[in-house]
């Protein structure tokens, strides 16, 4: 069983909305009780975003000079050249080539804001989408006991005060990133004022419970301790305009989840509200089957991912980019051959992308060997060779001021590959 003190305090409560039915009356009682927040000052934020189902790095940036890779997917390969039958890849340097999908990245490449990491994923070999996101998200690749997640664990390194918002995950639930003691909370929609249980075992029998009664049964003393990141929470949105938000510089959002997601992350940024992280999703990555190439599956993916980033750092405009760093992470990559419904099928190696003005950008960081049989893992798969630590340590260090990687990233004694300006 769990405490009321330890559900309180160590589960936390995490934001979300419910809708029309609004605050309940006693957070309403105690939010109205408690004092008035004026802005904070402005705070450096990262911005993680997670592609669940295993994104296709290979079709993302593809290696297009390689022949081995062209033999291997007859139907799935795209070209460079700009005579080829449909529309070719955006060459970045020579060697990889940027998914047409993805067309706004390039510009952001070209001013070096933009860094792409190739052959990036997780020591584990699992091609279980489930094992290798537990893995990724709590940053302990061969332990399936560490009960935080490696963004708690960042958030708890910063070593200064913070507010209800230092650490907000744009989703309906809370993800394994954030898992832990440090206090974070999950906003499904910044238009709803509610509470719901953060993730733990616990949850589902918990949400079933009256929060009116557990406040009824708890002492004022123990609730101003435990409850008051939630009560401040709601006390702080209410005194912003949200659902008129207008992004700057006459910026669109996507009509998508992650559009969503990315365009309120903006609105708390510039709320000042005290944001240091924030994490969002980006789904459909699984491409077992009709994969496509310039059209399908894939491509509506990117141009989601590419034009979700691009209109929220176009939103970020000259007063906040150097405030922000945003990276994108996904479980492992996809096989080297097409299988026979047009797909990829679960691989090991993908990459990522890692944004900001503080990024040393406009490279493809690799050390990718031809991809011939003998070079791949297992003979069919893009070999990790730079482990997700090495990347996500370098980022959360350089911008968040974190240095401590035997806490963040406990059993890791890896290097920094340079993707971070010093």
């Amino acid at each position: 069983m769990v405490s009321r003190r330890g559900f309180l305090k160590g589960g936390g409560l995490a934001m979300f909305g419910i809708g029309i039915g609004g605050v309940p009356t006693f957070m309403a009682r105690a939010a109205n009780s408690s004092k008035q927040f004026s802005p904070y000052k402005k705070k450096k934020v990262l911005v993680c975003i997670f592609q669940r189902g295993a994104m296709d790095g290979l079709m993302a940036v593809t290696p297009f000079t390689d022949t081995y890779l062209q033999a291997a997917r007859p139907t799935l390969f795209m070209s460079a050249a700009k005579d080829s039958k449909t529309t070719p890849l955006i060459d970045l340097d020579g060697k990889f080539g940027l998914h047409p999908g993805m067309k706004s990245f390039e510009s952001m490449f070209r001013s070096k804001q933009l860094a792409i990491v190739h052959g990036i994923g997780s020591p584990n070999n699992t091609r279980s989408h489930f094992d290798a996101q537990d893995y990724m998200e709590s940053g302990t690749p061969f332990d399936k006991g560490t009960g935080s997640g490696w963004l708690n664990r960042a958030v708890g390194l910063m070593g200064h005060d913070a507010t209800p918002f230092r650490a907000v995950s744009l989703t309906s639930s809370m993800p394994r990133s954030f898992y832990g003691d440090n206090p974070s909370i999950a906003i499904n929609n910044l238009q709803d004022f509610a509470i719901q249980l953060k993730g733990n075992p616990m949850g589902a029998n918990m949400a079933a419970k009256s929060f009116e009664d557990l406040y009824d049964q708890t002492s004022s003393g123990l609730l101003k301790e435990t409850g008051k990141e939630s009560f401040d929470a709601v006390k702080m949105l209410k005194k912003f305009d949200v659902r008129n938000y207008k992004p700057e510089n006459n910026v669109v959002y996507t009509a998508t989840a992650l559009g969503n997601a990315l365009k309120q992350v903006a609105q708390l940024i510039k709320m000042d509200v005290g944001l240091e992280v924030a994490f969002a999703e980006s789904g459909g990555w699984d491409t077992h089957f009709n994969q496509g190439t310039e059209l399908g599956v894939f491509a509506r993916n990117a141009n989601d991912l590419s034009g979700s980033i691009t209109a929220f750092w176009n939103d970020m405009g000259s007063t906040y980019q150097d405030d922000v760093t945003l990276m994108t992470m996904t479980e492992f990559g996809r096989t080297v051959h097409q299988n026979g419904t047009g797909g990829t099928d679960h691989g090991r190696a993908s990459c990522n992308f890692i944004l900001g003005n503080d990024v040393n950008g406009g490279t493809v960081y690799n050390n990718m060997k031809p991809l011939a049989v003998e070079n791949l893992e297992d003979g069919r798969d893009l070999p990790v060779t730079t482990d997700f630590r090495s990347v996500f340590s370098e980022v959360a260090d350089k911008h968040l001021k974190i240095n401590n990687d035997k806490v963040l990233f406990p059993g890791w004694n890896g290097s920094k590959i340079g993707v971070m300006r010093t």
